[in-house]
């Protein structure tokens, strides 16, 4: 048995947006964690494995009768356990703490977080007795409860870390799993090393290893097809699932005619050639042109090329003897965005091609071997597989395509512009040796059409939105200040080239509160 397997953190998923930060977070230790529900905890019947339980946030409140909790023997199991938001408000009401509804005080956003006492947890976090911490929260705990000591307030909130050195049991009102919060890797590091003492075992190799034996364990030996885009994603899973059934593995890869200019033909021909996998092209620009015809609302689009893509799927599988799955790269923050991947309650943002709303008359079953990752833990397993750089280090695209970067209606000749926009934007940024800097960037067609001059002439013609942002997993994310040289050059760059473009916009809006895609 595996040191990863005896020692691991249990992520308790409450609801919140960005649960699977945490579980992230810890695994950037080098620690195995692990998201549950509550109903999935609740049927651990040993906890020996488990050397700490992280309770997460979500939009519940202990101030109703009713509210989900944790029953009370897991507490006596002394097993280090850390409350975040509603973590926190749930330890307090269990131990006899009082927690009251926010309705005239809340607190989103930073606030500055003042040191009250010393705590393991809190080692080496606050500067001068003080810290800049983000918050989410509407409900307080505003009466601590016994065996409890306060650590740490706000203006707001009074009790934001209490901790039972004892029970070993912590609180903490904000987010320190989010990059918004100054240091707070530090205090989730404290909780796994130093309360938890949990050892540092875990490497991306073991989860590529791992990904690979349950794909053997599900597919055996039936056959699997794969949707291949040619991105980042779909490119590992195709590579990981190749390793694991060889043979039996099948690409097809859709021409949608939504994709970045010249991207299809040369992804197409390097995973073919240099990685040896089996993939049938279908063309289907034309169909997708047709299905997208004068369809302006964004989860409209989604849905549309969402249910178009499983139907070629399905016909396509038709063409191969005895096929049963059907492989898709997925990831977590994809999912966070439609539902949450554990079964608890979110905030649906918006629907993504390849997360839920499958039709249920589909035949193959689904295969998502990414879908606990993010983009930047799918990088470190691409490379652990051999995946090259010029696959491996594209900027994240969006299943739909240009599709949902054109806002409103989609056409031959928008895409067209578009790609063209694009790809003069990213290659300048590849020749000033920005690309790599930036989480993501893409040029956007807005639905807005402005009067220029050119040659002395009146124009009418198309607004460009250029987007650049600094993001670490694609929950939160900041836009990238490009330099005002570099935005003058581009801009007239592209109104120059672009015949249909008259206008450049940049964007410098964060995530939250705007999603990093457009639509």
């Amino acid at each position: 048995m595996n040191d990863i397997d005896k020692e691991k953190i249990i992520v308790v998923d409450f609801g919140s947006q960005v649960t699977k930060l945490i579980a992230r977070r810890v695994r950037e230790l080098g620690v195995f964690s692990e998201v549950l529900t509550l109903n999935q905890l609740k049927k651990i019947k040993s906890f020996q494995k488990i050397k700490g339980l992280i309770l997460s946030g979500g939009p519940a409140t202990v101030t109703k009768k009713s509210f989900p909790k944790i029953p009370m023997y897991i507490f006596s199991k002394n097993i280090p356990i850390l409350g975040i938001c509603y973590g926190l408000q749930l330890i307090a009401k269990s131990f006899g703490g009082k927690v009251k509804s926010g309705n005239k005080k809340r607190e989103f956003g930073r606030a500055i977080l003042k040191k009250n006492n010393n705590s393991l947890l809190t080692k080496n976090f606050f500067k001068k007795n003080k810290t800049k911490v983000w918050m989410s929260h509407q409900d307080t705990v505003y009466k601590i409860p016994k065996g409890f000591n306060k650590i740490a307030s706000t203006k707001d909130s009074a009790l934001t870390i209490i901790e039972n050195k004892e029970k070993k049991l912590f609180g903490i009102q904000f987010h320190p799993e989010v990059t918004h919060t100054d240091k707070g890797d530090i205090l989730i590091k404290n909780f796994v090393y130093l309360i938890c003492k949990v050892k540092k075992t875990w490497k991306m190799n073991y989860e590529k290893d791992r990904i690979i034996k349950s794909i053997k364990e599900k597919v055996k030996k039936q056959k699997v097809i794969c949707a291949l885009s040619g991105g980042v994603d779909s490119s590992v899973v195709a590579i990981l699932v190749h390793k694991a059934i060889k043979n039996n593995l099948r690409c097809i890869m859709v021409d949608t005619g939504l994709l970045r200019k010249n991207e299809f033909r040369y992804t197409y021909k390097i995973l073919k050639n240099k990685y040896k996998l089996n993939i049938k092209l279908v063309k289907a620009s034309d169909l997708y042109f047709k299905k997208l015809n004068n369809i302006y609302d964004p989860e409209k689009k989604r849905k549309i090329i969402g249910n178009l893509f499983i139907k070629i799927f399905e016909k396509e599988a038709k063409k191969f003897k005895k096929v049963k799955f059907l492989a898709q790269g997925t990831l977590y923050p994809d999912i966070i965005e439609s539902r949450s991947a554990t079964g608890s309650k979110t905030s649906k943002i918006k629907s993504h091609h390849n997360v839920g709303g499958l039709p249920k008359k589909m035949r193959l079953n689904l295969i998502e071997p990414l879908k606990e990752l993010f983009k930047d833990e799918v990088r470190k397993l691409g490379k652990s597989l051999g995946l090259i750089d010029s696959i491996l280090n594209k900027h994240p695209f969006p299943g739909p395509g240009l599709a949902i970067r054109i806002l409103g209606k989609v056409n031959p000749m928008k895409v067209k512009i578009l790609q063209e926009a694009d790809n003069i934007f990213i290659n300048e940024l590849i020749k000033k040796n920005l690309y790599n800097k930036i989480w993501q960037a893409y040029a956007a067609l807005l639905p807005i059409k402005t009067v220029g001059v050119m040659g002395d002439s009146r124009t009418y013609e198309y607004t460009c939105l250029l987007r650049a942002v600094t993001s670490k997993d694609g929950m939160t994310a900041d836009y990238f200040n490009l330099p005002k040289d570099f935005l003058d050059e581009i801009s007239n760059k592209i109104i120059n080239s672009v015949r249909g473009i008259n206008r450049v916009v940049y964007d410098i809006t964060s995530k939250p509160p705007s999603t990093i895609e457009l639509e």
